[in-house]
């Protein structure tokens, strides 16, 4: 389907999509791809195509609701859920623990399977995505439980990044908290957020984290949330912050 693929007035169908909190726009190029994406009861067959609010937009039949409001959530993520809308192999989801009157949303980045605490939810797909450009450098703060000793001398060489397995690893600050027996508490402040990069940078140092708890991201900080909780970050807030959808979109969020 590509009439109108270049309509001036239109929004690219993946923009959409993830506006409207389906999906990410990278999800949204897959869904295509896979054929799961209508619009006006034509199958689409490119990412490119745009589409005005006048259009129908189904995905896997099931019609596709006009982008909402902005909202953001502060949730605090358990151990030993995975952060994905579905597991092949029928392990639990965040969305399979999320209060059953939450909107459709996606996450912010993710936490792996054993990590937790705060995890930021948005109906918004684009606000997601403006989180995680790199170019926001948005701090997330952690605090880990490691087995084995560690001295701040050897923390503090992570201030210059590290390569592990020919992956290059930005500046972390790394603070030694406490030594508990055989574990050793760190707080550590990054702006990469790459897989699994806390557990890999300490393990290159010989350590083994056993707990991982994020407790900030950007300026949201897990507070008291105990786990399993979910609480919306006021409207206001989030409009001073960010700025509408629309103000979003005129300020060149990107295509």
């Amino acid at each position: 389907m590509a009439d109108d693929e270049f309509n001036p007035d239109g929004e690219r169908i993946a923009k959409t999509l993830a506006r409207a909190g389906v999906c990410s726009r990278r999800d949204a190029e897959k869904l295509i791809a896979e054929g799961r994406v209508s619009v006006n009861g034509k199958k689409l067959d490119t990412p490119a195509f745009k589409v005005t609010p006048k259009d129908e937009i189904r995905v896997d039949g099931k019609r596709v609701a006009a982008p909402q409001p902005t909202r953001l959530w502060r949730y605090h993520k358990p151990d030993g859920l995975l952060t994905t809308n579905h597991d092949p192999k029928g392990r639990a989801t965040i969305y399979d623990r999320l209060p059953p009157d939450m909107p459709r949303v996606v996450s912010i980045g993710r936490l792996d399977l054993n990590s937790e605490g705060l995890l930021l939810l948005t109906n918004d797909g684009e606000l997601a995505r403006q989180f995680e450009l790199p170019a926001n450098a948005w701090s997330r703060h952690y605090r880990a439980r490691a087995f084995g000793r560690i001295s701040q001398e050897e923390l503090d060489t992570l201030v210059d990044g590290i390569v592990v397995d020919r992956v290059r690893y930005g500046s972390i600050t790394a603070t030694l908290e406490r030594q508990q027996g055989g574990n050793a508490w760190i707080s550590l402040i990054l702006t990469e957020g790459k897989n699994r990069e806390v557990r890999r940078v300490l393990e290159a140092l010989g350590l083994k984290v056993n707990r991982l708890i994020r407790t900030s991201y950007g300026p949201f900080e897990l507070g008291l949330l105990k786990p399993g909780q979910v609480e919306e970050v006021p409207p206001r807030q989030v409009k001073d912050m960010f700025g509408s959808s629309k103000a979003r979109r005129r300020g060149g969020a990107g295509g």
